[in-house]
């Protein structure tokens, strides 16, 4: 395996869409989502320790996460967990990962990716992955993967490309923020348009640099805890400072300002996972259309319903068309798909009204 390759796992979130399931304290990355009998967590770094090696995959969570984390990936160190103190969206963390890789291996590349995608052609996402290192290791620049879109999205932001380029990678003209159905109808005519999954690589040096010069006061911040990286003091360190850093994302902070970025139209097929009907679209069906993890099942004049409860439930579902069940402990959703962006609100409901244990 190739010494200088380096991974970031983002593993922080709350996956709140996913709610009764995912909650505050054991969120999606830590759950089987699928029924496949890994959680997405385990499948992520499975999939990037096919040609990552073990010691050199960073997992960036928050310390409230740590056990799980530890639990879930017995091959990972304590020291290979990265913990943030404080909530502070994408780019301190990535800073900070980025200065503990460099201090390692100033020749490190690195991958920066979503803990709770499902991707299924593992070995078309490592070609994809290894055709950007080859870039990033040869040229300063930024790379980024794009998903081909099959439908007018307004849950994601897109990357537009130039035009008329002959290359396996293209450069990139700019992000555009999750448009209106109209204007994503306009990108997906146009044809220059990919979805923005957020999987990242560019080389530590790259990063680092782009950091000192668009976000310099954030460069300084961490820059200043050089000596600690990879030791004992690292902790402290962190603990004083980075709750200081400024809440900004990688996009806004990085991406928008950099004109040497380059996308590869991702060659997998690829799910973000987030939201319930996304899981639906991936999971096998009856000829009725329904969906089930765990669950054993009796379904009559129902169809289009989703059902996960703990394994082995027996559920029965009549006169129900289009609906998420999902039974969790203490909790019982049942609920419209076609509602389904309106879970997050319920999740703060119930947990306004009977208890935040609940959410």
């Amino acid at each position: 395996m190739n010494k200088n390759y380096y991974a970031v796992l983002m593993a922080g979130g709350v996956g709140s869409r996913f709610w009764p399931v995912s909650t505050t304290d054991n969120p999606k990355q830590f759950h089987d989502m699928l029924g496949t009998g890994k959680t997405l967590i385990q499948k992520t770094f499975d999939r990037l320790n096919r040609f990552i090696p073990t010691e050199n995959i960073l997992i960036l969570t928050n310390e409230r996460y740590n056990d799980l984390v530890l639990e879930q990936l017995p091959l990972v160190k304590q020291d290979q967990v990265v913990l943030e103190p404080a909530m502070r969206n994408t780019a301190p963390c990535i800073l900070y990962a980025a200065l503990k890789i460099q201090k390692m291996n100033p020749n490190g590349v690195m991958i920066v990716a979503p803990s709770d995608h499902w991707i299924e052609d593992e070995q078309a996402f490592e070609n994809d992955v290894r055709a950007c290192f080859d870039k990033c290791e040869q040229e300063e620049v930024l790379c980024t993967l794009g998903i081909q879109p099959t439908y007018p999205n307004t849950g994601f932001g897109y990357i537009e490309f130039e035009k008329e380029q002959e290359t396996q990678l293209k450069k990139v003209a700019q992000f555009r923020e999750k448009p209106d159905l109209e204007t994503s109808k306009e990108f997906l005519a146009a044809g220059n348009f990919l979805w923005n999954a957020g999987i990242f690589m560019w080389s530590v040096k790259t990063i680092v640099n782009a950091f000192q010069e668009y976000q310099p006061s954030q460069y300084e911040l961490f820059q200043k805890g050089s000596s600690c990286y990879n030791t004992a003091d690292e902790k402290e360190f962190i603990a004083e400072n980075y709750p200081k850093a400024e809440n900004i994302s990688i996009d806004y902070a990085i991406l928008e300002n950099s004109s040497s970025i380059f996308t590869l139209p991702a060659t997998f097929d690829w799910n973000d996972l987030g939201t319930w009907g996304a899981l639906y679209e991936k999971l096998d069906k009856d000829a009725e259309e329904n969906a089930v993890v765990n669950s054993k099942t009796v379904f009559n004049d129902a169809n289009g319903n989703m059902v996960r409860t703990t394994n082995g439930k027996v559920v029965i579902v009549d006169g129900l068309k289009d609906y998420i069940i999902v039974d969790k402990d203490d909790v019982l959703l049942i609920y419209p798909k076609s509602k389904q962006q309106d879970i997050k609100q319920v999740r703060n409901k119930v947990s306004d009204t009977f208890g935040d244990h609940y959410a």
